[in-house]
């Protein structure tokens, strides 16, 4: 039976009507003092817990379901992640700094026999968990919102750890080029700068493909570069569009011509979903 937590009720869906297991109905519950608490089904034999943490609260209502579905007599329990929170802080980047995907790994690990996780910012982080853990690549199904009609397209990542991405996604939609930005961050100050790519722009049609989309900062640098050099339309993809604060505004002002998100995280942009990538496994 397949589980969901409150922020991924729709991929849940998605997951159970692509796979053999049903959907059950949680009851979710905040106190006034700030806690919560999660009612799953009773007898449940196998459990496949979908939760996206994209918050603290999340991670919490995650914990609480898998102990849930233990306590009703699950005898196995997967947990799927759509979006990992914390993936993305892999490493202690400041002295006495945590590596906090390592020890929300080690947390989820106590409940669960495997971990499914979503094109995580780094493969690596799946080494921290206690129990089998694989990625799921769903970038792929990226390919499906974009027009059918993109004039010699180039499929371009923010940076190069994300031209995989962008190569599966030309992949998919069967034609055009991959390349990547130059990068460069400054850890103390938080600052970008981006070198545009040697790939020829000029009235192309460019799709920028990330696996995630934060603050939107990066991306709609990207996309004021791109329109500076005279590309024809520019798409923004990414597989987990979390989009806090302003990001939207953010791009619409770069002039993007359309964003195209999963499901991961669920959002006005999630126009594909990523569970069918997601059931193969299950």
């Amino acid at each position: 039976m397949i589980i969901p937590g409150s922020d991924s009720q729709a991929f849940a869906a998605a997951l159970a009507d692509g796979s053999d297991e049903s959907l059950g109905c949680v009851e979710y519950q905040d106190f006034p003092d700030g806690e919560s608490v999660v009612r799953v089904p009773d007898d449940i034999e196998r459990a496949v817990v979908v939760a996206s943490t994209v918050s603290d609260h999340a991670h919490v209502e995650l914990l609480q379901l898998q102990d849930a579905v233990r306590e009703v007599g699950a005898s196995e329990v997967v947990t799927v992640l759509p979006y990992m929170g914390y993936a993305r802080q892999d490493q202690a980047f400041k002295t006495g700094e945590p590596v906090s995907s390592r020890a929300m790994a080690r947390a989820i690990s106590t409940g669960t026999d495997r971990v499914l996780t979503v094109n995580p910012h780094e493969d690596a982080v799946c080494n921290y968990f206690d129990v089998p853990a694989d990625t799921v690549d769903a970038a792929g199904v990226l390919a499906d919102p974009l027009p059918t009609d993109l004039e010699d397209p180039l499929f371009l990542s923010p940076d190069e750890s994300a031209v995989d991405l962008a190569t599966t996604v030309r992949d998919a939609y069967g034609r055009g080029e991959s390349d990547y930005f130059e990068k460069d961050r400054d850890y103390d100050t938080g600052d970008v700068e981006i070198t545009p790519s040697d790939a020829a722009i000029t009235g192309r049609d460019v799709v920028v493909v990330d696996d995630i989309i934060a603050t939107g900062s990066t991306t709609s640098e990207s996309v004021a570069v791109l329109n500076d050099r005279a590309a024809s339309r520019v798409f923004v993809s990414c597989v987990h569009p979390m989009l806090a604060a302003n990001a939207l505004t953010k791009l619409a002002g770069s002039g993007v011509e359309a964003i195209y998100g999963t499901d991961t995280i669920e959002r006005p942009v999630s126009t594909v979903s990523a569970a069918p990538a997601v059931a193969e496994w299950l």
